[in-house]
């Protein structure tokens, strides 16, 4: 618990400096009574040399509290960054669920993109490249999980337009492929689920009808010779 100046006189002898031991790097400032008047980053203690035997004002007290909050801010955003790009969206939500302050978290996410340690931009590409090779799934889908994700709109949109269609064809190929050996009935049924399947996927449909046309089916023994399955029109 930190000590409520508002009733306290405006100058103040810091009287001792004790570590947080629940809070790593963190400090305790006492003035008076058992109850520190601050808990500062160790950062912060040695930014604005808070010793034994300092005289601090209230107002200097303040401006600690704000500039703690926006490098506690800070601080937490790059250990939630680890290895791992995330988007601005997703930081902020982590650091709201740790109810910091919406000010500080501003700050920390606004000097993260000037360092360009956050960048929507950069990440969907990256995240759309990824999806499409790895994940094997279609734009429509990729657009969806990056909105998820808190990508704006338009740099969803920008991120997708960068897209090979050839790499796209090639996924959804390979993805009908695999399927394909998976699924029952006559070769018209099985190329109708594995229409649908596509279309859930994320691939526009003139990829779909490619990919489709690619499969080289088994026959079914309940398959008619005539049979055939009405591909996508659009």
């Amino acid at each position: 618990m930190i000590v409520d100046l508002s009733e306290n006189e405006d100058n103040f002898l810091i009287l001792s400096v004790r570590r947080d031991k629940s809070e790593k790097r963190r400090y305790l400032i006492f003035a008076y009574g058992e109850e520190p008047i601050l808990s500062v980053h160790e950062d912060i203690l040695i930014r604005f040399r808070l010793m034994k035997g300092q005289f601090i004002t209230k107002e200097q007290i303040e401006e600690i509290r704000f500039e703690d909050g926006r490098y506690r801010a800070y601080a937490m955003a790059i250990n939630y960054l680890g290895s791992k790009a995330r988007t601005r969206k997703q930081l902020e939500q982590y650091l709201l669920r740790k109810e910091l302050d919406f000010a500080s978290i501003q700050y920390a996410l606004d000097r993260l993109e000037s360092e360009q340690l956050v960048d929507d931009e950069q990440y969907a590409r990256q995240f759309a490249t990824s999806r499409l090779r790895s994940g094997l799934k279609g734009r429509l889908m990729i657009k969806q999980e990056l909105q998820q994700r808190g990508v704006p709109k338009e740099t969803a949109a920008d991120a997708l337009s960068e897209l090979d269609r050839e790499s796209e064809l090639s996924s959804a190929m390979a993805l009908a492929a695999k399927k394909s050996r998976s699924l029952k009935g006559e070769t018209a049924q099985r190329r109708t689920k594995l229409m649908g399947f596509l279309l859930r996927r994320g691939f526009p449909s003139d990829i779909v009808r490619e990919a489709i046309k690619s499969v080289e089916w088994n026959p079914s023994e309940d398959d008619n010779e005539e049979d055939d399955c009405v591909l996508l029109d659009n």
